[in-house]
């Protein structure tokens, strides 16, 4: 081996310990200043609580404050591009729900592509939807749900929280898969479309179990059951809808995004420190006071298991020929 060679190697690996000693140390500085959390939501709903939540913990572990900023509209996807149009510093990041899987097919002619222009850092929890309906209505079980809904002229009547949000979409697909006949009542809000369902005006609805909870206590609604493949952690008792259909599985989703091309070290970062934020007994507690399970996934299980929802809510929404209002 010549002296050059040797060289060449000496030089090679002492800028690649060099590198690598750098990339250490700025993953261990980041942050050094104030995140900006965008939550493309109104103030108040439970994805805002969560978020703030979620804050907290992340401003204990790394000491800099992670600043929630509300930019709602377009069904979450305002705030969405505003984080894939942002730098790749890591500065500002995304917390969403599954709104933005469903988006891709709901706003066909966005200027941005959630796809292309964010990556995924880690799935934080999910929650699923509980099938309710009004005291009044004489079934126990999610078949003789669907055996009445046919054998009602007109079918029954579900609400939503509103078109192409997650309440309306696991209706649609709860039709699409038992052949249940209903139809489809958009209200603005969660409130107002449990408030429904409650007073007789719809008979089905399927709000998020930490929203229906406190109205099951009451008898004011019955559950039915749960729209995930595993039962809630929330409501152990009540069965799942895959028990009954089997391969059935939809839920409201939180994850965490930033920008396309962010370094791999704050990426990392990210994951890291909110895995252990999620361990934290008071995080735990709060997710199961929301009716939510923590997930904690990798960035690359969270970035497939986005694409999948994408395909899988895209499906729904083109067969049955939602359009976003």
């Amino acid at each position: 081996m010549t002296l050059r060679r040797v060289a060449g190697i000496l030089i090679g690996g002492f800028i690649a310990g060099w590198l690598h000693m750098g990339v250490s140390v700025w993953a261990q500085d980041f942050p050094i200043r104030a995140v900006r959390v965008v939550l493309p939501f109104a103030p108040g709903g439970g994805t805002d609580i969560l978020a703030r939540a979620w804050g907290q913990r992340m401003q204990e572990l790394t000491g800099q404050s992670f600043v929630v900023d509300n930019r709602a509209g377009a069904g979450g996807n305002i705030g969405a591009e505003l984080v894939a149009r942002s730098a790749n510093d890591g500065y500002t990041v995304l917390f969403t729900t599954s709104a933005i899987a469903a988006n891709v097919s709901l706003y066909p002619k966005s200027t941005f592509d959630p796809r292309k222009d964010l990556i995924a850092v880690t799935q934080i929890g999910s929650a699923p939807s509980l099938l309710t309906v009004h005291p009044s209505v004489p079934v126990k079980k999610v078949p003789d749900l669907v055996a009445l809904s046919k054998a009602t002229r007109g079918g029954l009547n579900f609400g939503s929280n509103g078109v192409g949000t997650s309440s309306h979409l696991v209706g649609i697909m709860f039709q699409q898969v038992t052949g249940a006949k209903m139809t489809h009542i958009a209200y603005k809000g969660a409130a107002p479309a449990i408030n429904a369902v409650m007073s007789g005006e719809t008979e089905i609805a399927f709000p998020g179990v930490n929203s229906a909870a406190p109205f099951l206590r009451l008898g004011k609604i019955r559950g039915i059951a749960v729209s995930t493949k595993q039962p809630s952690s929330a409501l152990p008792q009540v069965p799942t809808l895959d028990s009954f259909y089997p391969g059935f599985d939809n839920a409201n989703w939180f994850v965490l995004f930033v920008p396309t091309a962010t370094p791999a070290f704050i990426v990392a970062r990210f994951y890291n420190e909110t895995v252990k934020s999620l361990q934290h007994p008071e995080m735990k507690k709060f997710m199961a006071r929301e009716g939510a399970d923590v997930v904690g996934s990798s960035p690359a299980e969270a970035n497939q298991f986005f694409i999948n929802e994408v395909n899988k809510l895209g499906a729904i929404i083109k067969i049955a020929g939602i359009k976003a209002e």
